[in-house]
């Protein structure tokens, strides 16, 4: 009955969490700028936390949908859970079409339920195996669970599950649930979304990235699960990637670290490279088309 009752709490679209709205969190200093959005082969926004707006060789995708004030659990009007620090740089209804919704994982922060349930139920999402339940009666209808190694072609994109060192448990029984970064390969650009992971070195057998997307915070204490910025920035390497976009920072406070504490040492371990990274605050956008 208790999981029952968990299963349920964990499941809901947040229509009636009014209190949610109250005291909203500080809008972000900037806005993405999408002028000519759809004319780069190679772009990308940070809207906050681990969602991005990308756009790769004609497709937009959005990873992560997170654009609530708090994420967790329902309780009636208000959401259980960690609250916003920072507003999401961009609203569902200011989003451009997109072309594909990506989710890592079924952890709250990843997989937003009130936010999925407002975004155009016709895009393709590509999740972790045994998560699309909790997609599925939102009423998507194109839903693709991969697993580490499986590939779906959506347009010219081609999407493989990858890898990475982390949990699924959405409630802490269901531990069957799996948990994936994305490499999108395009004619001509290589993106590896690596969604949440700790340090490991497999992601060097995907060979040279345009870009690679990494989570920098909450290492302390869950070092276990999430990369420090110094891992970050290994990893970075391992993969050769032109660009870093570092995420997962000033958004929701999930570990113990001071909040500019990533990116600085993000950028310390960069030291002369410290350009390549190309995204450092909420609302900055980029193009590199090549």
């Amino acid at each position: 009955m208790m999981l029952r009752l968990a299963d349920a709490l964990g499941r809901g679209r947040g229509r009636m969490r009014l209190l949610d709205g109250c005291n909203p969190p500080p809008r972000a200093r900037v806005k993405p700028d999408l002028r000519g959005w759809q004319d780069h082969s190679l772009a990308a926004a940070w809207i906050g936390h681990a969602t991005v707006l990308l756009r790769i060789d004609g497709m937009t995708v959005l990873t992560d949908p997170v654009m609530s004030n708090r994420v967790g659990v329902g309780l009636g009007l208000v959401t259980a859970g960690p609250r916003r620090s920072t507003a999401a740089a961009l609203d569902v209804a200011e989003l451009p079409p997109l072309d594909l919704i990506l989710v890592s994982h079924a952890h709250f922060d990843h997989l937003d339920r009130p936010t999925l349930s407002r975004l155009n139920k016709n895009v393709p999402v590509i999740t972790a195996h045994h998560t699309r339940d909790l997609i599925d009666d939102l009423g998507f209808r194109n839903v693709t669970e991969l697993r580490w190694g499986e590939s779906k072609q959506q347009g010219p994109l081609r999407i493989t599950a990858a890898a990475v060192r982390h949990w699924g448990a959405r409630l802490f029984y269901d531990d069957y649930r799996g948990f994936n970064g994305y490499l999108l390969e395009s004619p001509r650009h290589r993106v590896l979304y690596g969604g949440d992971t700790a340090y490991h070195d497999g992601f060097a057998e995907l060979g040279r990235i345009n870009m690679a997307i990494f989570g920098i915070g909450a290492y302390n204490p869950y070092i276990a699960a999430h990369a420090n910025p110094e891992q970050v920035w290994r990893m970075a390497d391992h993969v050769r990637a032109n660009y870093v976009l570092p995420i997962h920072h000033r958004t929701f406070r999930l570990g113990h670290e001071p909040e500019h504490e990533p990116m600085e040492r993000l950028l310390g371990a960069a030291g002369r490279g410290e350009d390549r990274i190309i995204i450092r605050e909420i609302g900055a956008s980029w193009h590199g088309d090549e």
